[in-house]
């Protein structure tokens, strides 16, 4: 009876073994399935990559051709001879040139970036130079004697000093910011807590530098060629639409408006941006930069715009790269988004 008891509680093991056994097989072709599966989307993963990076090849290659053949058009137009049809025709042609390089941020190395950015700021330097070369020149005048400039000097012949007669002396302040019969910028500098201003009939196409300002508001109602702030501490910059590109460079506590086709910043920190784009924004060297979407209006903005040839419908204001962060995956702790609640700003 024993005997037959432990053959009884075998045959049962064997049973509940050859039970086991059974489930682990039916698993093997589940696993085999997952796994091959699994396989399969690799391989499909790193088909797609290489075809990415192969349209990225072909998108790079295609704007080196296009940038080289356009700038080379806007250099041949600059090192001719100087006419005003040779230059509009020189400006059109760089506006296309920076849009071609906004179009291209998106496949474009951080270094190619550079290169083509640099570039541009070479060309648009020279287009400023030779529209002033067009410039009539100023009429002739007498010279003050040696003597007579020298006491001058020392006298304080500043801004809106009075010349002595017979001779002509443009004044610092003229100079600085800009008659629009003598040059093509104009600006702001080493100005602190005032309220500074210019019209569209002056800013129209020029270019417009403000550098060492401190607390001071600046209104630029019109549609300047590019806009450069330098060395700005707690200003507030409200600016209309600029046609080429805005820089900023070793800002701190400001809030600037202003809507471009590229925005470049340097070195800058604690600074609120209220951006209209058609490219994404560019950063470097930077901490604490707060994005929101373009919001300073004032009459006649609608006719600025369309003379700068931005197009109000595309606006990329929170699309934006950083340098110094290369990371796709985390976002760059140097800048961020302005929240809603804090977008209300009393602009006049």
């Amino acid at each position: 009876m024993e005997v037959s008891g432990c053959s009884a509680a075998a045959v049962g093991n064997g049973d509940v073994g050859s039970v086991g056994s059974q489930r682990d097989l039916s698993l093997v072709p589940e696993r085999l399935q997952k796994r091959e599966q699994e396989r399969q989307l690799e391989v499909e993963r790193r088909k797609q990559k290489r075809q990415d990076q192969a349209v990225e090849e072909e998108q790079s290659d295609f704007f080196a051709a296009a940038f080289s053949r356009e700038r080379a058009a806007v250099q041949e137009l600059l090192e001719g001879e100087s006419s005003a049809e040779r230059l509009e025709e020189a400006a059109a042609r760089l506006q296309g040139l920076q849009k071609l390089l906004n179009d291209a941020v998106r496949f474009l190395a951080a270094y190619d970036l550079r290169q083509g950015q640099e570039a541009l700021t070479q060309l648009q330097a020279a287009l400023a130079g030779r529209r002033q070369e067009l410039q009539p020149k100023k009429p002739f005048a007498f010279k003050a004697r040696r003597k007579d400039a020298a006491s001058a000097s020392r006298g304080g012949a500043a801004a809106g000093a009075p010349a002595a007669e017979g001779i002509a002396v443009p004044s610092l302040h003229s100079k600085e910011e800009g008659d629009p019969g003598l040059s093509w910028a104009c600006g702001f500098s080493h100005r602190d807590s005032q309220v500074l201003e210019k019209r569209a009939d002056e800013l129209r196409q020029r270019d417009v530098l403000l550098s060492e300002l401190s607390s001071c508001t600046v209104r630029l109602y019109g549609n300047p060629n590019t806009l450069r702030l330098a060395r700005a501490r707690g200003c507030k910059v409200l600016c209309g639409p600029v046609s080429t590109s805005v820089f900023l460079e070793d800002c701190s506590d400001c809030v600037l408006a202003v809507a471009c086709q590229q925005l470049r910043v340097h070195t800058t920190r604690d600074t609120r941006i209220f951006l209209q784009v058609t490219s994404r924004a560019i950063i470097e060297d930077c901490s604490g930069i707060r994005f929101a979407p373009y919001t300073w209006s004032y009459e006649g903005i609608d006719k600025d715009f369309q003379g700068s040839g931005l197009d109000r419908s595309k606006n990329n204001w929170s699309d934006v790269d950083d340098f110094n962060w290369l990371a796709r995956d985390v976002a760059s702790p140097n800048w961020s988004i302005l929240p809603e609640e804090e977008r209300e700003i009393q602009w006049d």
